[in-house]
């Protein structure tokens, strides 16, 4: 391993050690969620806003993730970066601007910036004013969001297998 990838590997270690704002926010304004068919990570992202001078600021970003090491420092370093920026602040925000503070990533590792851009652009584009549909529906976990009514998400459509189509296989 090269300093170059042992730096990265230390600072997704700290990151993962110690993530900032990991968890769902229920009372949050907007959500968005994007998965990866091929590594199947996921990332749900969470925005509260509040209003400042006629302009919507981002308070607080949390996040969920299914995923890996890497998806979890990004999202966690995003959700720190997030703070106090506009809609159109944080609409302009690259994958690579996310992860600055890790380093240049692998080519392998680079869905899981553009992951972190995904969900945070998918809850930019809902109104902040409207709830999502996962808070009114009450939904505790992203695992059980996701398997209700075969939700759609990304690029990934996940339909929940019963036992008469478990039987089948």
């Amino acid at each position: 391993m090269n300093e170059e990838e042992e730096l990265l590997e230390k600072k997704i270690q700290e990151s993962i050690e110690n993530p900032q704002n990991m968890g769902e926010m229920i009372d949050a304004d907007a959500v968005g969620t994007v998965g990866s068919s091929e590594c199947g990570d996921m990332v749900r992202m969470f925005l509260k806003f509040d209003e400042s001078q006629g302009k919507k600021i981002i308070n607080k970003a949390t996040f969920q993730s299914f995923g890996c090491q890497t998806a979890i420092a990004v999202a966690s370093m995003a959700t720190e970066m997030l703070k106090g920026k506009t809609i159109n602040e944080a609409k302009n925000l690259s994958a690579n601007e996310m992860t600055a503070e890790i380093g240049s990533l692998p080519p392998m590792k680079l869905h899981c910036g553009e992951m972190v851009e995904g969900a945070l652009r998918s809850a930019l584009e809902e109104s902040p004013d409207e709830k999502p549909d996962i808070i009114e529906k009450d939904e505790s976990t992203l695992s059980k969001s996701l398997v209700q009514g075969g939700a759609v998400s990304g690029k990934i459509k996940v339909i929940p297998i019963t036992d008469t189509e478990a039987q089948k296989s």
